[in-house]
């Protein structure tokens, strides 16, 4: 927070004056707010100093200059250009000047009212790095207060700069050991202290932690642990006590080295000054098969918890978990919105989270009290929460440990909600969430094989072709009533962070690379702005010599993994589109010249020869060596690193092996894999080779797809006899024979490849046959057709069991 601070408001006669003036500021845009508007929400309305713009993390401002009768002549202001990089993050606005960070802790300050470049700062993790993971993505967001701006670096340093130069005041490393961690979420600064925390419990069972420094000095002054261990610092010996006992069998090896942990705050931290509490929202566990990590059972306190700590010393105060046991990388680590409710006739200080798990939790924020949750997306390992104990009534057979085959999660690894900030209104009542509907398979990996990561413990296929999966959507949710209000379906699969402001309005932006203003009250879009590129961080906005600015930043990245790529094939996500700081007002004259976008090809490759068992062992490489992390699921770009499909360097070997294996373009953010042995790694480049060989086919059939789904007019009779059919998989095209009879409207028959063939039976119905048959590629799997027929030929998508969904063709023999 800034130095005219919020934390003070209770004590300052002189700002309770200014809040009582500003007060109706936030309710100019309606006659009365559906909800009580706390003094924190409305506190220094101009600017825009922390990730959620006050510690209560609502992503509100009450300016409403901007607002539904005067949003349609929203003009660009000011825009600066990006170089390539991480650009899925939050911007913020103080004394004068809008600071935000790209790449790898790269740190700008500019003009808030011109977009001129004032200073830059480069954390120098490009030249530190000592692993992938310390490189990984770049930071989400970085905070402000008085006179200073804090980043933590992706490889562990805590930064103080000064907010007029860009000079750093003080430096210190946030790591007590070499375990594997990384640093991606914003800081934030409660209290006179700036609250880190880290990532990393995906690949081991390091020890979460959050840790509380001197804003001034950056001398250490608390440090939490959020799952048990050897080491009881002042501050964790009321969380050990609780922690230790949900742990039944211990956290430890026979042999004294670490079973089970996890537990990170890598995200979401929230503050109530008058309460003088800190929340802290708390990841997953690690190995996600809870019977390696913990055979004893138990709780595992504190993973996928909201944990209320005192701000002063780091002292345990209440903790709530969303998912006791945890084992689908369930986590807590989105946002937390602080807001007053009127809840049967009382107001009542909450605390507001829609975690990962695909409920929306309203707790009381002084004591932990369970006040009520329903679902917000589909799920499938809980029935419901139950309403007196607060814990979810877990649907049989959710645990997977010991159990043979695969389990359909809903939500998948990613969430109903991502990290991606969700924005709460006093003025609506509502709750605006970016929602993704995304299942996910998911079964035991305990004795090995199978595992997307090393020692995770599961079998897990994040991203599968599921009826109703692939969507996203922004919901507007009605906490007091746990109803939906309304809701919006988005493009894609990655949906933009969220922000709203007292002019009634919501702003997000989207995969398609719209920026969109809709109406808070019932979605109605109002506004837009069509950029080049997509758009993943929260909007901002502040306002400058009277005048309401708003502030976005564009560019793909931010989805863990790889994931959600495939979703977003058919938008254009690439990592060379313009990255930019797009900032409107409402006379805005600024204009953005004309990018010319050339479509991407594979590169030449007339030596390549297709051999499928080889293909297939190099994308099961291309998985578990994390590539897919930056490079997508089936090296299909997401945005947040080079299509590697469309890449020369993977038709040279020699190439290929400098930048993979000893960091050549390490300073371009590539970290080097020095531990890939020399086969492995010709196999990796094998499989991408025959994903750009396959690469054009894809596509056209994307854009076939949607012609034929626009202007299907087949009959049945036009599907009957014999289809000679190329399905364009991961591995390449695989061509089968497909040979069908029609009867009325039922259609059966059946596909034969070289695996060998599926009976299928389905139906016609508006222009498109949809057949399905069981195959065994080895575990049992449903393999499903949606075809057409125009101009004598097939066109359509195969849908292989969780191994995911491929276009198709057909032409007659």
């Amino acid at each position: 927070m800034t130095a005219r601070p919020v934390r003070t408001a209770l004590r300052s006669g002189a700002l309770k004056l200014a809040l009582a003036i500003l007060a109706p500021v936030a309710l100019s845009a309606c006659n009365k707010p559906a909800q009580p508007i706390e003094q924190g929400m409305i506190a220094d309305p101009d600017e825009w100093p922390s990730w959620g713009r006050t510690p209560g993390e609502t992503h509100y401002s009450p300016l409403d200059e901007i607002n539904t009768d005067t949003v349609g002549n929203l003009k660009l202001a000011w825009h600066y250009d990006l170089e390539p990089g991480y650009t899925a993050s939050t911007p913020l606005m103080a004394e004068g000047k809008v600071f935000l960070t790209s790449g790898h802790s790269h740190i700008r300050a500019l003009d808030a009212v011109t977009g001129k470049q004032l200073w830059e700062y480069d954390g120098g993790t490009r030249e530190r790095a000592k692993s992938a993971l310390q490189m990984s993505w770049g930071n989400k967001g970085i905070a402000y207060d008085a006179g200073h701006v804090f980043l933590t670096t992706t490889d562990g340093y805590v930064i103080s700069l000064d907010a007029k130069t860009g000079k750093e005041t003080w430096k210190t490393y946030d790591y007590p050991d070499q375990a594997p961690r990384n640093s991606n979420g914003a800081p934030r600064v409660f209290g006179g202290k700036v609250i880190v925390g880290f990532g990393g419990a995906d690949i081991s069972p390091a020890r979460g932690f959050v840790t509380a420094y001197d804003e001034k000095t950056g001398k250490l002054v608390w440090r939490v642990y959020t799952t048990p261990g050897d080491e009881v610092t002042p501050a964790n010996q009321k969380a050990e006590a609780v922690m230790r006992k949900t742990w039944p069998s211990g956290w430890k090896n026979p042999d004294g080295t670490r079973r089970g942990g996890g537990g990170t705050a890598w995200n979401a931290f929230s503050y109530d000054p008058e309460l003088n509490l800190i929340y802290l929202g708390v990841g997953n566990g690690f190995p996600y098969n809870q019977n390696l990590r913990s055979p004893g059972g138990g709780d595992n306190l504190f993973l996928a918890s909201i944990v209320a700590v005192d701000a002063n010393t780091g002292e345990y105060k209440w903790h709530y978990q969303v998912c006791p046991g945890e084992q689908w990388d369930c986590t807590a680590t989105t946002d937390m919105s602080l807001a007053t409710l009127k809840i049967d006739g009382k107001d009542r200080k909450v605390l507001m989270q829609a975690p990962k798990n695909g409920f929306f939790y309203v707790i009381d924020r002084a004591t932990g009290e369970f006040i009520s949750a329903e679902k917000i997306a589909k799920v499938t390992w809980a029935d419901h929460i139950d309403k007196k104990t607060g814990r979810p009534v877990e649907n049989p057979g959710i645990r997977y440990a010991g159990k043979p085959g695969m389990f359909e999660l809903w939500p998948g690894p990613t969430g109903a909600h991502s990290w991606m900030p969700q924005a709460y209104s006093p003025q609506t009542g509502l709750v605006y969430i970016p929602v993704l509907e995304m299942g996910a398979l998911i079964g035991d990996g305990g004795a090995g094989g199978g595992e997307i990561s090393k020692g995770m413990g599961v079998t897990l296929i994040p991203e599968v072709e599921l009826p109703g999966g692939h969507k996203s959507f922004l919901r507007a949710w009605n906490p007091v009533t746990q109803t939906l209000a309304w809701e919006v379906e988005l493009p894609g699969t990655w949906p933009g962070g969220v922000m709203a402001s007292g002019g009634g309005l919501v702003f997000e932006g989207q995969v398609d690379g719209k920026f969109v203003a809709r109406d808070a009250k019932t979605g109605k879009e109002l506004w837009s702005f069509k950029t080049e590129s997509p758009i993943v961080g929260a909007p901002i906005t502040y306002r400058m010599n009277g005048k309401q600015y708003v502030t976005v930043i564009t560019g793909a990245g931010g989805q863990g993994a790889g994931m959600q790529s495939l979703g977003n094939a058919a938008f254009r996500t690439d990592y060379r589109l313009p990255r930019r700081v797009l900032t409107f007002a409402l006379d805005g004259k600024d204009t953005i010249p004309p990018f010319a976008y050339l479509e991407p090809t594979p590169p030449q490759d007339p030596t390549f020869k297709p051999d499928l068992a080889k293909a297939q062992a190099g994308a099961m490489l291309f998985g578990t060596k994390a590539c897919i992390v930056c490079h997508g699921w089936n090296a299909v770009g997401g945005g947040a690193a080079p299509d590697l499909r469309y890449s020369p360097i993977i038709t040279d070997a020699a190439t290929f092996r400098q930048i993979v294996k000893e960091g050549g373009l390490k300073m371009n953010g590539m970290p080097p894999f020095p531990d890939i042995s020399d086969s492995d790694l010709e196999t990796i480049r094998f499989f991408l080779r025959a994903r750009a060989q396959a690469a054009p086919a894809e596509k056209q059939a994307l854009l076939d797809k949607a012609k034929a789904a626009a202007a299907s007019t087949a009959k049945p009779q036009d599907f009957v006899g014999k289809w000679n059919i190329v399905i364009q998989t991961p591995v390449g095209p695989q061509k089968a024979v497909m040979d069908l009879t029609v009867n009325g409207n039922v259609i059966t028959g059946k596909v034969t490849a070289e695996q060998g063939t599926v009976n299928v039976a389905g139906g016609v119905k508006d222009g498109r046959a949809k057949f399905e048959g069981k195959a065994s590629m080895p575990m049992p799997i449903t393999v499903s057709y949606d075809v057409t027929v125009k101009d004598g030929r097939m066109s359509g998508e195969n849908s292989n069991g969780p191994f995911g969904t491929f276009p198709m063709t057909g032409a007659r023999p």
